[in-house]
């Protein structure tokens, strides 16, 4: 393809395109964007690739995606030639996924890892980007890509007295690349979402006494995690284009779950529990929620799949005060991120394992020896944050982002993030960002997510260049009305009824929007499509008149 090396200013830039991260984004980019003919680079601020798999590397790590959906698709060599071991890959199987991704298609020699990017700035007068790392080094480009993942900034609570503690502390987000031993330990985790949820039951097999600090109940089910035969995987394999058409057309980019065809309460109560009997023994998330077509729509649906759960929690563990304590009654299920765990539940049975409420009693100060609440003093030789991150636009605010006129992101987005379809966001031209707020991100699997925005982000470039056309950018009112989408889209269903990350409620300050797209993958991929065949309907393109939404 033509790709002009001098700007209309005269100036040349380093690169065509700068990707900001090196993990399944940051690598798929490097791809897509070489088979444009275009000079990419790529800066990671860890010390390998891998993003989210590089860093979470947490005793029990594991997708809850099944592994064989959980990949690239674009090329069917990788996928005849890659064998997924388990149903749910552990975090060490899709780092080394990942790193012969990086090795097959040659991508290392275009990424600078160890590379912290600070800020990046639109040049108007030369149409480019200037990049700016940590280091001081700058690189410009007329495109910049930011891959910076949706959770990568690690949220550690702002406790008094943290750095006073003189025992050994670790975050799920930032775990070390070294073995951790809990052995014959006294150890506290702090947050029972996802990450703490998949660590608790190594950790209690290890430690001599295991406290959980738990502020918010949240839904786990069973993954039933198990071998995949080679059989299994053949026949997958054999259909693979199959699976991944199909995963196209489904609201999570997920193929092999039937669509439901009745709402809940059109069974009888008998009909409904066998129903969530047989999800509950097959395990996974997506499952249990395909159940009925409303169980995000409707609270009396919802209430059928909660209290379903909310009585294997109570039957499983033995205390009752306990498995109180471990139901959730504040949030429908599946509002907030629906979790999978192994033997979670069970862990709380064992005579090692305490569970502490912290909504009744704050924690208000990390000691020198351990946790104190507003009721107790907690004596601890290890502290884990399983605190979550600063979701989906924490990574985004934490560079120095400054578009047209020195607009900075961070001002822009004061009061919520604002784009338009999750790709760009208007004041800011050439600036794409991969699974953004107003994007299905989160709520789809995030490799089919990555990989559509990445077509659509290169069909775009390709698109400039074969106009001659510079830049790209939204129109401001049809942002507005993006935004207003995603809102009444996320209004009529439960997600709003919980306080969760996905609307920002874990950091404090932060404006308390719903961020993802839930509208389903599959209505998102065809509204970007047609957006295309209206000639980038709603987007600002230098040269041509702007067709109206």
């Amino acid at each position: 393809m033509r790709h002009p090396d001098v700007d209309q200013a005269g100036v040349t830039p380093d690169v065509d395109v700068i990707i900001v991260g090196a993990g399944f984004a940051g690598l798929y980019a490097l791809y897509r964007f070489r088979k444009l003919g275009l000079r990419v680079r790529a800066f990671e601020a860890g010390s390998g690739i891998g993003g989210t798999w590089f860093w979470n590397r947490y005793p029990g790590a594991r997708c809850d995606v099944d592994s064989l959906e959980y990949s690239y698709s674009f090329s069917d060599d990788l996928q005849q030639e890659w064998d997924w071991p388990d149903r749910f890959s552990t975090q060490a199987d899709i780092l080394r996924y990942i790193h012969h991704v990086a090795d097959r298609f040659d991508l290392r020699r275009d990424i600078q890892l160890d590379t912290r990017v600070q800020s990046a700035a639109f040049d108007a007068s030369g149409n480019l980007w200037r990049i700016t790392t940590a280091e001081g080094q700058t690189t410009t480009a007329r495109f910049c890509v930011m891959a910076t993942g949706n959770l990568s900034l690690p949220r550690v609570p702002d406790f008094a007295g943290l750095e006073s503690f003189k025992g050994d502390w670790h975050h799920t987000g930032r775990w070390p690349n070294r073995p951790v031993d809990f052995t014959g330990r006294r150890v506290g985790v702090i947050g029972t979402g996802s990450s703490g949820i998949q660590l608790i039951p190594i950790i209690a097999q290890q430690a001599s006494e295991l406290i959980v600090f738990q502020r918010t109940a949240n839904f786990t089910l069973p993954a039933r995690n198990r071998a995949l035969s080679a059989d299994e995987r053949d026949r997958h394999k054999t259909r693979y284009g199959f699976w991944r058409a199909e995963a196209q057309n489904t609201p999570f980019g997920i193929a092999g779950h039937p669509a439901p065809t009745k709402n809940a309460l059109d069974d009888t109560a008998e009909a409904r529990l066998a129903k969530f009997e047989e999800k509950w023994r097959n395990g996974g998330s997506i499952s249990f929620l395909y159940s009925y077509k409303d169980l995000l729509t409707s609270k009396a649906a919802n209430d059928t799949a909660a209290e379903f759960v909310r009585g294997k929690i109570r039957s499983t563990v033995k205390d009752p005060a306990t498995a109180e304590l471990l139901v959730p009654k504040d949030h429908p299920i599946g509002a907030r991120r629906l979790c999978l765990d192994t033997g979670y539940y069970e862990t709380f049975n064992r005579p090692n394992v305490k569970l502490v409420d912290t909504k009744s009693a704050p924690i208000v100060a990390i000691t020198e020896t351990g946790v104190q609440t507003a009721a107790a003093t907690y004596a601890l030789d290890t502290i884990v944050f399983a605190t979550g991150f600063d979701a989906i636009t924490g990574a985004l605010a934490d560079i120095d982002i400054r578009g047209r006129d020195g607009l900075t992101l961070r001002q822009k987005w004061a009061h919520g993030p604002r784009t338009y379809l999750g790709l760009m966001t208007a004041g800011f031209p050439n600036l794409f960002i991969v699974t953004g707020p107003g994007s299905p991100s989160v709520k789809a699997n995030m490799v089919c997510a990555i990989e559509q925005h990445l077509n659509w982000i290169a069909g775009c470039v390709a698109m400039l260049d074969a106009r001659g056309s510079r830049t790209i950018e939204p129109d401001a009112d049809a942002e507005t009305r993006w935004i207003e989408h995603v809102n009444e889209t996320a209004d009529a269903t439960l997600y709003p009824l919980a306080e969760s990350w996905y609307t920002g409620a874990n950091v404090p300050g932060k404006p308390r929007v719903f961020m993802p797209y839930v509208g389903g993958y599959h209505r998102y991929k065809a509204i970007c499509e047609e957006v295309v065949r209206d000639g980038y309907r709603g987007f600002v393109i230098s040269g041509l008149p702007t067709l109206a939404v």
